[in-house]
């Protein structure tokens, strides 16, 4: 395995400033030292959660707007922080802040900003005139901002009535009930998605595709940087730890698609397929990953094309979209993290070793504890039986049920198609792929407009990508945050921003876990 030092991973710098913060003696020299600030926020940060978390909750989403007009529906759709637009909306607690888009204080301000202009772009501009002003869809015949699946008349679309007893559709139940419609906004956000996945590889192609043609060129010949070097000490891991790994893991998957046949839906060939679009994409997504701190998603690509070509089967959607997805997805992070050995000179092969150790005890205990929590908490997930104020309620969920509907039981054909509503829909997918050439463009004919090249569309069109179930008050929270201290405090207080500001992310959410971890155990 070969280390290169080109591409620094934005989430490891916060890692490494963050422990050596905490493991590194400084000298005084009359200003607090980074340990004693990590354990004052620690501490603040402890106290305060109770504040939000426990005695006065309404501070997670402070939607003001709504509390002015509470008894008007468009007050409350402009302004609800969770089902609306979320206009002035904003939250005290940090679990809101950072629940879907990562560390706010970790993300340089150029990707920031572009989720700033996404955003804006799609939530106060293009949904507003979509559904007052054009219509669109019948937009008005359904919530302003939902996943929810409904008939043409805006009631909820009976799901249970369309699926048979080998959970593949009914056509004529399906037929009887009608074609599915999605909420403006649902649908626009898909075609926002389709231009995000094309335009991550005409970006990187476009303007990382000589660098990476040359880091290929002349990884055997490069001179090694200092981290390499050091680096050498440590033995190196055997390739054939890697293609074992592979062979294991794709042959037991293998397996589980023949075995269980009936139970998964999806052919064999289908794994290998998904394997081929999760190595097609590790690349660029790596590269936008380790530059933004914002990754890019595949289950919109996966989900389309496992839909084209086995409609009508929810399950063998669903796994194809893990294998293409998260395979991927764990593939970034599994690099990002051999990157972080690499700085910190830990020893690569145990880097491996702890690496698969803890792959196999995660992905153990996480279906352990899912099947507890199905056992245990009544009517979990089920929101319309869930108490008002219950925690169960499960939005990424709900979002994935909906998307093995859309994608899965009745199939692109039948929504995105010619058989469906939103066929003009596609065209994001030609938008997305041309606008990086048309950003590339923009620079050379306007070569002192330096701010042109801090346009990044996989980030900006990808920035509502987790909408939903991220909500306005968490894009509202964590824009702010980000842009206070990675813009104004950087600016004006570049020192402290040195100092402090990878530091300060450690000490927010420690104890998050405790408190939730007490909630469970306590009832």
């Amino acid at each position: 395995m070969k280390y290169e030092n080109e591409t620094v991973t934005l989430l490891n710098v916060n890692i490494i400033i963050f422990d050596r913060a905490l493991h590194e003696k400084e000298k005084k020299r009359g200003r607090m030292s980074k340990e004693t600030f990590f354990l004052i926020a620690l501490t603040c940060s402890f106290v305060w959660y109770v504040v939000p978390g426990y005695l006065f909750t309404a501070l997670s989403i402070i939607s003001w707007v709504c509390w002015i007009f509470p008894h008007s529906v468009t007050a409350q759709q402009i302004g609800s922080g969770e089902k609306g637009l979320g206009l002035g909306s904003f939250s005290l607690d940090w679990t809101t802040v950072a629940a879907f888009l990562g560390n706010p204080l970790v993300s340089p301000f150029f990707a920031t900003a572009n989720v700033l202009v996404g955003y804006i772009l799609l939530i106060y501009l293009i949904i507003p005139v979509s559904y007052w002003g054009l219509n669109i869809y019948n937009a008005k015949n359904f919530p302003i901002y939902s996943s929810s699946l409904f008939v043409a008349n805006g009631t909820e679309y009976n799901v249970k009535a369309i699926v048979n007893e080998k959970f593949e559709i009914d056509m004529l139940a399906y037929e009887k009930q009608g074609r599915v419609n999605l909420s403006a906004f649902f649908a626009i956000s898909y075609g926002i998605g389709f231009a995000a996945i094309a335009s991550s590889l005409t970006h990187v192609a476009i303007f990382n595709g000589r660098e990476i043609y040359e880091q290929f060129r002349s990884s055997r010949s490069k001179k090694e940087d200092i981290h390499a070097r050091l680096m050498k000490k440590y033995k190196r891991i055997p390739s054939w730890w890697f293609h074992v790994t592979l062979l294991v893991s794709f042959a037991l998957a293998l397996l589980l698609c023949i075995v269980m046949k009936d139970q998964i839906q999806m052919p064999w060939w289908g794994l290998i397929f998904a394997s081929g679009i999760a190595l097609t994409f590790t690349l660029p997504v790596s590269i936008i990953t380790a530059t933004t701190n914002q990754t890019p998603g595949l289950n919109i690509i996966t989900e389309y094309i496992m839909g084209v070509i086995l409609p009508g089967k929810p399950i063998a959607n669903v796994c194809f979209k893990t294998y293409g997805y998260i395979s991927m997805s764990q593939a970034v992070s599994f690099l990002s993290d051999f990157k972080l050995g690499h700085y910190m000179k830990i020893p690569p092969r145990s880097m491996f070793i702890v690496q698969v150790v803890g792959t196999l005890i995660a992905g153990t205990m996480d279906v352990g504890v899912a099947w507890w929590l199905l056992g245990s908490v009544k009517n979990i997930c089920n929101q319309d039986l869930l108490p008002a104020d219950s925690p169960w309620t499960c939005p990424g969920d709900k979002v994935f049920f909906d998307a093995s509907v859309i994608w899965g039981l009745v199939g692109p054909k039948r929504i995105f198609g010619t058989l469906g509503n939103y066929p003009k829909l596609n065209w994001f997918f030609l938008i997305g792929a041309l606008g990086p050439l048309v950003i590339w463009l923009l620079q050379k004919a306007f070569r002192k407009q330096t701010w042109i090249s801090l346009i990044h569309l996989p980030v900006l069109l990808g920035a509502t990508a987790n909408m939903p179930p991220a909500s306005s008050v968490n894009f509202n929270a964590w824009i702010t945050v980000g842009t206070i201290f990675n813009y104004f405090v950087f600016k004006y207080r570049k020192n402290w921003w040195q100092r402090y500001n990878y530091v300060l992310p450690g000490s927010f959410g420690r104890w998050i876990g405790f408190y939730d971890g007490s909630s469970i155990l306590c009832g």
